[in-house]
């Protein structure tokens, strides 16, 4: 998209007045990274719609997005609001505060735009990030954690880029938020708490992934006649990708997540209850006792962070001790 400059606002006085001059038609703003002082020199990284800052004479360094807020809904996006849904997700309530939210256009062009001299400069881009946010806010836990898990074993598995965008040309983050979106409004409620295995409904939804990839079509969540995957997308790398999501079986899938993930957590326990992971027949002893563990530990300053997700870790060691219990040894 583009945006028109139509008024340029100069404020005349204290009490907050300002005067106003029309611009000529076909101003357009342009999206130049610039820096976070507001200079025009060259940044140090462009990172998608992001720009990373080296920051001059710290020891951090940080990224920067450049948006504009935009107060109403987008025309792209308005069968969104008022489309059928069967599964009752989300309810009306969240649909309007997603809505009265608006949107934001951030500053990337088109990636078949980036080489024109003038599309170059002056698109913006459409990010839903605010609505993302309230819908992500609103699901049950165990849709949080499935989403959690999905992305460490894309982004562990080398299947993901790391940067969370939505760009058509490679696997992203983005894919698994909208793979998971789409999930959340077209699945019933007891599709994902009937039987309480996140194993089980991580690998439908990985296969599910691996049918819109094998078709070349990832519809984007917000914006009906979008496709958030082309022909820029290698057919080569896409087919390796699907032929290792279907090869993903429920068993292989726990192992998967008890040796990279949940042993790993372990690490961060005390030596007596770590060493019981090293014997697979009592993992659900030892998930226990962790759980276990966690309740019972007091509130020092260290365990600050883990206090306030502490159900979250609890539902999680939970789920994937019923899950492991369920699919070891095949």
């Amino acid at each position: 998209m583009y945006l028109e400059l139509r008024y340029l606002l100069t404020e005349c006085n204290d009490e907050g007045k300002y005067t106003a001059v029309e611009y000529d038609r076909d101003t357009y703003l342009s999206n130049r990274h610039v820096r976070a002082d507001g200079s025009d020199r060259d940044v140090d990284e462009i990172r998608g719609p992001a720009v990373f800052l080296e920051q001059r004479g710290s020891l951090f360094s940080h990224d920067v997005v450049t948006c504009v807020r935009c107060l109403s809904w987008p025309p792209q996006a308005a069968d969104w609001p008022t489309r059928h849904r069967n599964c009752d997700w989300p309810d009306s309530a969240t649909v309007d505060r997603v809505v009265n939210n608006g949107c934001d256009v951030v500053h990337v062009a088109h990636r078949q735009c980036r080489q024109h001299e003038w599309m170059s400069k002056y698109q913006w881009r459409l990010s839903f990030s605010r609505a993302e946010i309230v819908l992500l806010n609103s699901w049950m836990p165990v849709q949080q954690i499935v989403y959690h898990m999905l992305r460490v074993f894309m982004k562990t598995e080398r299947l993901t880029d790391s940067a969370d965008n939505s760009g058509a040309d490679k696997l992203s983050n983005y894919h698994i938020k909208t793979l998971m979106l789409w999930a959340c409004e077209m699945k019933l409620r007891m599709w994902w708490t009937q039987n309480f295995s996140v194993v089980k409904i991580s690998v439908e939804l990985l296969h599910s992934l691996a049918v819109w990839l094998t078709g070349g079509h990832c519809p984007h969540y917000f914006i009906n006649d979008c496709n958030l995957i082309d022909t820029s997308f290698d057919l080569f790398t896409r087919k390796m990708i699907v032929s290792r999501l279907m090869s993903i079986t429920k068993s292989w899938l726990s192992l998967w997540f008890i040796k990279n993930y949940v042993q790993k957590c372990s690490q961060h326990c005390p030596h007596n209850l770590s060493r019981l992971f090293n014997d697979s027949t009592g993992l659900q002893n030892a998930i226990s006792a962790v759980v276990d563990w966690i309740l019972s530990s007091p509130l020092t300053d260290a365990w600050d962070m883990l206090v306030a997700h502490r159900n979250a870790i609890v539902n999680m060691t939970s789920l994937i001790s019923k899950c492991s219990g369920r699919y070891i040894g095949g």
